[in-house]
């Protein structure tokens, strides 16, 4: 059993033990000229006994009522006690929540910062890392096109160097031209060699050192021409029959070249001197000019497209692996920036959590306190239903007490019939000052037994009145003398020992606590 419980078990018995225990001594017989702070009147017995039994009845409803409102107090305070126990549970349940979250949610605010910040700089990276591995692939792309076009340049340089190193060979090799020797001094006359030389053509070679080397055949008359010379360098004179051979020397490409010529017709025609004559060889060997450049240029720009292929294959590789390096930058960087993204998230759920916990202990410290609001309203209202309830008590008793002094004024000729009267109606008071007695003994006991789960932490129970009583003992001859009371010992013995039982029960405790 609590001490709260035990304190109302003892307030409650005591409170009962005073209520039985003033009944009864206020059963006892009382004189009539006692001073009371009420004010006497006279009135008859039946009147007196009226108003003796409505204020009586009056206390009875007012110690029921305050019996009532101590129950109600008592509930109250039990439920008031108990809201204020969750209230402190759920303060210190919330104080500890926040002290274990508040950490929590720092901690989950650092990291939620710290993913954040990384996921930034993840996501700046990966940016930057997708615009290098953009202009890298685009470079690629580029010098991928510049390899192409070098091939390109390349193919169409060989073919040039081709054709050129053709033409160079074909003139290397010798072509067959239109060759006429005509007079030195009248190029408009064939020169009288001319016969020994029937095909009117040369065989024209283009030589390394951009020179020409020219041959004309001489059909017949070798036995006649003895010399031919050009520029003062004899030609070369190679026979190809008995009397024919081709003569050939070299000079620069032109249209035209004057010959030196010796003829000796001496053996046929003694008496003819040896002549010295000059034939203009008509042979144009310009046809070869810039043959030898053209290959020479052709060969260059192959060599150069061929140095550009080489250095945009070169730049192509280079970019290449440039381009490959910031592809796997850029897919490193994706990955760094989900990992980021998910850390993140991941921070940013437990902070969440972490602030839904503390959020839910303070709502939980917050519905205690308004629980504990309302018990402390209840507990509020009930103290003033018991407060109203005791002042209604001590106003019936205050009724009864006024009522209880009342004297009653009998004529003479019915003295003994009143004395009897009054003797029942004493009787009839302290039976019902016993039975409010036992009513109050009932009542308490129920209290007390409430009380086993409820909390009183103030009662104060005014004790009601009992009726005086009072009998006339006039003599006949007097007419104004006032009625005495009687002792009442016909129901004193068992009133007080109701009185004094009750009274132990709300003593003893009180006593054995104090000795506890």
């Amino acid at each position: 059993m609590t001490s709260h419980v035990k304190n109302t078990l003892v307030t409650t018995a005591a409170i009962a033990g005073a209520l039985a225990a003033t009944t009864l001594f206020n059963t006892t017989t009382v004189k009539a000229d006692t001073t009371s702070s009420a004010p006497v009147t006279t009135t008859t017995s039946a009147t007196k006994d009226t108003a003796i039994a409505s204020a009586q009845a009056k206390v009875n409803s007012a110690s029921a009522a305050v019996v009532s409102a101590q129950a109600a107090y008592g509930s109250a305070s039990t439920a008031a006690s108990d809201a204020a126990a969750k209230t402190a549970a759920a303060s210190a349940s919330a104080a500890a929540t926040s002290a274990a979250t508040s950490s929590a949610v720092a901690n989950a605010q650092a990291a939620a910062d710290s993913a954040a910040t990384a996921k930034s700089t993840a996501d700046a990276n990966l940016a930057k890392a997708q615009s290098n591995a953009a202009a890298t692939s685009r470079a690629k792309s580029m010098t991928s096109a510049a390899v192409v076009s070098a091939q390109s340049a390349v193919a169409s340089a060989s073919a040039k160097a081709s054709d050129a190193d053709s033409a160079v060979a074909s003139a290397e090799a010798g072509q067959t031209v239109t060759a006429n020797l005509m007079k030195s001094d009248d190029p408009t006359q064939a020169s009288a060699a001319q016969q020994y030389f029937a095909t009117k053509t040369a065989i024209v070679k283009l030589l390394p050192s951009g020179q020409v080397q020219i041959t004309i055949p001489l059909t017949s008359g070798l036995k006649y021409l003895k010399e031919v010379s050009y520029n003062g360098a004899d030609a070369t004179f190679t026979k190809t029959g008995d009397d024919s051979a081709n003569i050939t020397f070299t000079a620069d490409p032109a249209t035209s070249y004057t010959l030196a010529m010796t003829m000796d017709i001496t053996s046929v025609m003694p008496f003819m001197p040896i002549m010295h004559e000059k034939a203009l060889l008509d042979v144009d060997t310009t046809i070869f000019n810039g043959l030898l450049a053209a290959k020479s240029a052709a060969d260059a720009a192959l060599t150069s497209a061929q140095a550009a292929l080489s250095t945009a294959e070169t730049n192509a590789a280079t970019v290449a692996q440039v381009a490959s390096k910031a592809a796997s930058a850029a897919t490193a960087a994706a990955t760094v920036a989900s990992d980021a993204a998910v850390v993140a998230t991941s921070a940013a759920t437990n902070l969440t959590s972490a602030q839904a916990a503390n959020s839910t202990a303070q709502a939980a410290l917050t519905s205690a306190q308004v629980a504990q609001a309302a018990a402390d309203a209840t507990l509020a209202t009930a103290k003033a239903n018991l407060d109203s309830a005791n002042a209604a008590l001590t106003s019936a008793q205050a009724e009864l007490k006024s009522a209880q002094n009342i004297v009653v004024v009998t004529p003479a000729s019915s003295a003994a019939s009143s004395a009897s009267s009054t003797a029942s109606s004493a009787g009839s008071a302290a039976s019902s000052a016993t039975n409010s007695a036992a009513s109050a003994a009932t009542a308490t006991s129920n209290v007390a037994s409430s009380a086993l789960t409820t909390t009183v932490t103030s009662a104060v129970v005014a004790t009601p009145a009992t009726t005086k009583k009072a009998t006339s003992s006039t003599p006949a001859s007097s007419t104004t003398a006032k009625t005495l009371p009687q002792t009442g010992n016909e129901n004193q013995s068992a009133l007080v020992a109701l009185g004094l039982a009750i009274l132990t029960l709300g003593i003893y405790p009180m006593m054995k606590r104090k000795h506890a």
